[in-house]
């Protein structure tokens, strides 16, 4: 994956081949088997932000990973021009490799307008300055780990909160799951709500499964896990600088039948609730081979 925000940025440049016709580029290197979720879905909602006019902005998106993306070739981004109504716009995207449909994204963008204004608070964290870097958290599993993970995830600037996994107390299935971390890009991007709107789709998709393995203390790289997004939900409230310090508050009400359902409210350092998140990802338990 991208290791600089030069190269995530790189990465939302599509090439327009038609009329709502695009293609996204791959990663230079990386040692991901199958393209990241997190970078179909921003590719495609760059691609469809590219159809809609500047005053218009995303906010909501609804995703389906049907395949796994191949990562040696580009992907195509075919955008349907649903609706363009008074006030909303409706855009279905395809991402289609060798032939195939990868997945789906319907997302909808409104001009901008007045009206009631509340939101949840902000829970109360320490800053980020004070909390460790999610590399270090990963080098306790391994040098290796951290090794890898720089490699790919670089371009953000993760630290980690906390989370409450207690896997020996009996009591523990009454207590609400809860994973924290903050993140921002490793850099400064362009003034462009559409590119902020593409790197936020693309880094919500990295963490948010692993809130549904803290009761049962694994984490989302473990060899005994087997984890994959299946769908995922995105609710833009305010605008989002991705540059600047983002809370992500990520929860999991429920998992069962090898899914887990996760949620998360995304809060900027001033206690703006930006985003709200949903996803369903597989985690399926499977024991290593010896």
């Amino acid at each position: 994956m991208p290791s600089s925000l030069e190269e995530i940025v790189g990465l939302l440049d599509l090439e327009q081949l038609e009329v709502g016709l695009y293609r996204g580029r791959q990663p230079e290197s990386s040692s991901l088997k199958r393209v990241f979720g997190g970078q179909v879905a921003a590719q495609a909602l760059m691609a469809a932000q590219l159809t809609v006019p500047d005053e218009r902005h995303v906010h909501s998106m609804h995703l389906y990973f049907i395949l796994g993306g191949d990562p040696r070739i580009p992907i195509v981004y075919d955008v349907e021009n649903v609706r363009d109504g008074g006030s909303f716009n409706t855009r279905r995207v395809a991402a289609r490799q060798h032939g195939e449909i990868i997945f789906y994204m319907t997302a909808s963008f409104q001009k901008h307008e007045d009206g009631w204004d509340h939101q949840d608070a902000m829970p109360i964290v320490p800053p980020p300055e004070e909390t460790a870097p999610l590399s270090d958290i990963i080098k306790l599993r391994g040098t290796q780990y951290e090794t890898d993970w720089k490699k790919e995830w670089a371009a953000f600037d993760m630290r980690y909160v906390g989370d409450n996994r207690l896997p020996d107390d009996p009591q523990r299935a009454f207590v609400p799951v809860c994973q924290r971390l903050w993140f921002r890009a490793d850099g400064t991007l362009p003034a462009s709500s559409n590119l902020h709107n593409a790197a936020f789709t693309y880094i919500s998709d990295l963490s948010l499964l692993g809130a549904a393995l803290v009761p049962h203390g694994q984490f989302i790289g473990s060899p005994s896990v087997q984890p994959a997004s299946l769908d995922h939900t995105i609710w833009f409230h305010r605008p989002i600088a991705v540059d600047q310090w983002l809370l992500y508050d990520q929860t999991s009400p429920s998992a069962s039948g090898a899914r887990g359902l996760c949620t998360a409210s995304v809060f900027s350092q001033d206690g703006a609730l930006v985003a709200s998140v949903a996803q369903e990802g597989l985690i399926r338990h499977i024991v290593p081979k010896s």
